[in-house]
């Protein structure tokens, strides 16, 4: 039997893709992390699709809820009063307004304890360094610190590797990469501010539609503004 990777699977295509990695040389189990972001049950929504795809048994997909975020605010991802921002670049050292105070700290907190529990060896993670929007908690030195604090939290007989494939990606190369996996980017969402048909505007889908023009795959999902994909060819995610 393969040792068990936790997969901390936010829904969008990052996490996509490094649930396809484990996919390959682990037994999966998978960890949502709700935390009252505005898209939060389309995000839910994905994760158990995406789940049922790789054919994840219930008792292996774990969904942990949170208000601590709305009851702190200062992001606009929890807090409806502050304005998603439109057409700012994404790549600005800034720290945007996005940003949700440590919060892949309380992920990789939650995910350390599961691991624990049910013997996983490994937890993946789809932070993305590059383009991150600069979130300081999505950074190499980040892992690597987090890494050595769990490992000095945990049982002396713990031993959890936290693997981030992506991490050093452009968000082209992730979109390339999760291609040649076949996984089902159509099944991921990554817009801050709707459910229903991408912004296309926010941070988030700027990203996206960057990676996907930059790997020269039209984008499966839908978008609420007009995108020339005529020098892109269609993804077939289900071939």
């Amino acid at each position: 039997m393969n040792e068990t990777a936790l997969v901390c699977l936010s829904g969008g295509m990052d996490s996509l893709a490094a649930l396809a990695t484990a996919d390959i040389n682990y037994k999966l189990a998978v960890l949502h992390f709700d935390y009252g972001q505005r898209t939060g049950a389309k995000e839910k929504q994905c994760f158990h699709e995406i789940a049922d795809w790789y054919k994840i048994p219930t008792e292996l997909r774990f969904h942990i809820s949170t208000n601590l975020f709305k009851v702190i605010g200062t992001s606009c991802l929890t807090d409806k009063s502050i304005a998603v921002p439109k057409n700012d670049d994404p790549h600005s050292e800034d720290i945007p307004v996005s940003y949700v105070p440590f919060r892949n700290g309380n992920i990789l907190s939650a995910a350390t304890s599961i691991a624990e529990a049910i013997g996983a060896t490994k937890i993946f993670t789809g932070f993305v360094e590059e383009d991150s929007s600069g979130y300081p908690d999505c950074r190499e030195e980040f892992v690597q610190s987090f890494y050595h604090a769990a490992d000095t939290g945990t049982k002396p007989t713990t031993h959890i590797d936290i693997e981030s494939p992506v991490l050093h990606m452009s968000k082209g190369e992730v979109v390339s990469y999760a291609s040649s996996l076949n996984a089902p980017l159509p099944l991921t969402w990554s817009c801050y501010e709707k459910s229903d048909i991408a912004c296309g505007l926010c941070d988030s889908c700027q990203l996206r539609l960057l990676g996907f023009t930059q790997a020269g795959i039209i984008d499966p999902i839908s978008y609420d503004i007009n995108i020339d994909w005529n020098k892109c060819i269609p993804y077939d995610a289900f071939k």
